[in-house]
């Protein structure tokens, strides 16, 4: 959004009399370097041993963890390091003793039934158990007409027949308490999967420590089953907790196991780990299947690693997996989050020339990212190709691909789209689908569409949503039509929407856009409803009485109890507000307190050959303000006679939407009026640069001495 612009030809470089206080914003930035780095680990062992090996205490057995722990302080990247591209295998070998493999490659085997002469008459009385009535009672009731005598054989297919939890705990405990026959491993894992299905992490834990006071051994089954539940329950602790513990035992892992444990060390984060396990596993003569593929690309996409997901694809093709859907989902899903549009391309292109069909789900996460990266060509191909090859469709991806229209500024593809989802029952616009709608007519600056749109939404029974209230407002206020911002904002309240940071900072930008008195103390009305604070803080900036250290506290007392993402618009919505009442120090003011608080990040940047100011995540008038502080730094430097770099630019962004706000356009044009040097790269868009030689002398010629003084 456009804040009004000083026609005044000099430059505003008046520094308030708190500047002394301010740090140097144009320092000298450090380059941090995060090499990419191989590693290998040694498959060597001496044929001798070592002559005069050093005498060293007895060690005890080590814990899996304990073993892995070298590994990852040792040889993988930390966390702000990317993943090697390529990986060795690796063969655990010493020339003392050979670390023990982590899993057993083959699955293990269930105990086989031996034919029972009585099955028909037992799978019917376990029938009659499922179907009685769940109280305690009446379930032993029906017990009393066991057919036959309950042997081991016998009680144990009536167990597996049981399909409620609760049941086959009852029948269980029933076995115990008659002490029919002794125990065994058997039952206890049959129970255990049971109340598996049934979430019930609790009771087999107790199961299992009733186990060991009993001594009755725990296989490789048992560990397995109370692994497996624990990760579904999310109790990943106690999963690793378990894990380490059948390490222990002796006991190894099959590979169904295996693959679990790496979801659950996934999900807690331990990427190192993960790695560590998954090499040993592969080293043992495992072959990982779709499921730990998946697990691991996801966890390389939460993460952010971009070579971690190239390595996933380089372990898929050395064991010979070509990855399923689910496995092709993931991985794009992943690219989305690290920013790679161009490699999830890719994927979706080997997808559909493996010959299979995308689903609703890949779908969805491309058209995401296509409208993250502003790729208007690749989203209209995707769009066509989905119609033309008829590929599934949901609600979640109509309303998807409504929003990427939106952030691209494909009026004519949205409003087609929306009209299909008319004509369906299936996937009529819902508050979302308006709502996408809403952000296109009023970011284009449709406001009569959007007003119609949001009368159609009474009329059909779709509540206005805080977002689209959003959007309407900003429409409007762009528009100053006030009269209808103010019925918008009154109906909203009266629906029972909250109004949120973006909203509120929504109503601020208006308030800078206001032409006259009467309309800024109506829309601030608005605001007051909304956040009274807000409006006090305006008042505050606007009172030439309040100092910057009262103003300093306030502002960082609503930075507080704002959301993250609201900062630092807010922040440019009151600089534009103090530039449009001519408010010039208290904008700098703010830009100051705005930097001191983070919300302009890598603002400045400094080379040996060029200094640099970035404003691409600023408004207009907060843009503005940065240069005039960026050239009194400058003019100062100039005075003192301190070294300058040849080339300097300024960064606006080329505002790749089509209904962007035209920041480079309104920077060109203030630049103009002040007669500065800097030209516009022919190279780059929305980047303006000047020689030291020109502006030095534009400096020397345009600022007064009293506003360079040391």
């Amino acid at each position: 959004m456009a804040a009004r612009l000083s026609t005044a030809l000099d430059v505003h470089f008046a520094v308030p009399q708190s500047d002394t206080k301010r740090p140097n914003f144009f320092t000298k930035r450090v380059n941090r370097q995060n090499p990419r780095q191989r590693f290998l680990i040694s498959c060597k062992s001496s044929s001798k041993p070592p002559q005069n090996p050093p005498q060293s205490p007895p060690r005890k057995t080590q814990s899996l963890s304990e073993q892995l722990q070298p590994l990852s302080t040792t040889t993988l990247p930390k966390k702000d390091q990317t993943f090697p591209s390529s990986n060795p295998k690796s063969t655990w070998v010493n020339p003392s003793k050979p670390r023990r493999s982590v899993l057993s490659p083959q699955r293990q085997k269930r105990s086989p039934h031996a034919f029972n002469p009585q099955l028909r008459e037992l799978k019917l009385f376990a029938k009659k158990l499922n179907e009685c009535d769940s109280s305690e009672g009446a379930f032993l009731s029906v017990l009393e007409e066991f057919p036959h005598r309950p042997t081991r054989e016998n009680s144990l297919l009536v167990l597996n027949s049981l399909k409620p939890w609760q049941k086959a705990k009852l029948f269980f405990d029933w076995i115990k308490t008659n002490n029919l026959f002794p125990m065994e491993t058997i039952f206890y894992n049959v129970i255990m999967k049971s109340l598996r299905l049934g979430g019930q992490f609790e009771l087999i834990e107790e199961l299992a420590d009733e186990m060991v006071r009993n001594e009755i051994p725990l296989d490789n089954i048992t560990y397995s089953t109370i692994i497996s539940s624990a990760r579904r329950c999310y109790q990943f602790d106690k999963a690793v907790d378990w894990f380490e513990r059948m390490y222990r035992t002796g006991l190894m892992p099959d590979e169904v196991t295996y693959s679990a444990i790496l979801d659950v060390y996934a999900k807690l984060g331990k990427v190192e780990e993960v790695v560590s396990l998954y090499e040993r596993g592969v080293a043992s003569g495992w072959k990982p299947d779709m499921v730990t593929f998946s697990v691991l690309a996801k966890m390389f996409g939460v993460a952010g690693d971009h070579e971690g997901i190239k390595y996933v694809l380089q372990e898929m093709k050395s064991v010979g997996v070509r990855p399923n859907l689910v496995v092709y989902n993931t991985l794009i899903e992943a690219m989305g989050r690290v920013g790679k549009p161009a490699f999830a391309r890719s994927l979706f292109e080997d997808l559909v020339a493996s010959g299979l069909t995308p689903n609703e789900k890949t779908l969805t996460a491309l058209v995401k990212i296509y409208g993250k990266a502003r790729w208007e060509k690749d989203a209209l191909k995707l769009w066509e190709e989905m119609k033309s090859k008829n590929w599934p469709m949901d609600f979640i991806l109509y309303n998807t691909l409504l929003t990427m229209f939106a952030d691209i500024g494909l009026v004519e593809e949205a409003e087609q789209l929306f009209m299909d989802m008319k004509r369906t029952e299936e996937f009529s616009p819902d508050s979302w689908s308006y709502t996408a709608m809403l952000n296109i007519y009023g970011s284009g600056g449709n406001v009569d569409k959007a007003i119609e749109l949001f009368e159609e939404m009474s009329e059909v029974g779709v509540e206005l949503n805080v977002m689209g209230c959003t959007c309407l407002i900003q429409c409007l206020g762009k528009a100053g039509r006030i009269d209808e911002l103010v019925r918008v904002f009154t109906v909203s309240i009266e629906q029972g929407i909250k109004p949120d940071d973006r909203l509120c900072g929504c109503l601020l930008s208006v308030v800078s856009l206001c032409d006259n008195r009467e309309d800024m103390e109506r829309v601030l009305t608005c605001l007051q409803q909304a956040n009274p604070r807000l409006v006090a803080f305006v008042k505050l900036i606007k009172d030439e009485k309040s100092t910057l250290d009262t103003v300093k506290e306030e502002f960082k007392s609503i930075l507080s109890d704002t959301k993250d993402d609201a900062r630092r618009p807010i922040c440019n919505c009151l600089i534009d507000i103090c530039r449009s009442k001519n408010l010039h120090e208290r904008a700098h003011d703010l830009l100051y307190l705005g930097t001191l608080y983070g919300l302009y990040p890598r603002l400045h940047n400094k080379t040996p050959g060029e200094w640099s100011l970035n404003v691409r995540t600023l408004s207009v008038g907060a843009a503005l303000t940065a240069l005039e502080e960026w050239m009194g730094t400058l003019a100062k430097i100039v005075k003192r006679g301190e070294a300058l770099p040849e080339l300097f630019s300024a960064q606006t962004g080329s505002g790749t939407h089509k209904f962007a706000q035209g920041l480079s356009n309104s920077f060109a044009s203030h630049l103009k009026q002040l007669g500065a040097p800097f030209k516009q790269s022919e190279d780059k868009a929305g980047c303006f640069v000047a020689t030291r030689e020109d502006l030095v002398l534009w400096l020397q010629s345009k600022i007064p001495s009293s506003a360079v003084t040391s």
